[in-house]
């Protein structure tokens, strides 16, 4: 099992910044992939962006490519999202995601471990 917390959401302007952390626990974090996700009002989950083991691998969604930042700290069992220049488009629950694999995916049924999300608002 993996248990995953999410953190660091809130109300921002837009062009503001949010680092969004995701803690994991209940297993080895050097050997599991995390990814980010995140769900609008009315939406469908949309893949946000992921990152390998190893941290060396990274692939993230054309929207949020060049603003977003995922990160790992495997000494802290923490994965982060950095969110730059943030838009109301942004505005979402944003959900970390696991999986057991080295290989990274941006598919939701790919990953077997979800945190129960973070609202994140962005709002002039």
């Amino acid at each position: 099992q993996v248990q995953l917390v999410e953190s660091g959401g809130g109300l921002v302007q837009p062009g503001d910044s949010l680092r969004l952390s995701c803690a994991v626990s209940g297993r080895t974090f050097s050997s599991v992939t995390v990814g980010w996700f995140r769900q609008a009002p009315g939406k469908d989950r949309e893949f946000v962006a992921t990152i390998s083991p190893s941290g060396i691998t990274t692939d993230y969604a054309d929207s949020v490519k060049g603003r977003f930042t995922i990160s790992r700290d495997n000494a802290k069992n923490t994965v982060y999202l950095q969110m730059n220049s943030l838009q109301p488009e942004d505005t979402a629950v944003y959900y970390c995601a696991a999986r057991t694999s080295f290989i990274v995916r941006s598919r939701g049924h790919e990953y077997d471990y979800w945190g129960q999300g973070t609202q994140v608002t962005v709002s002039s």
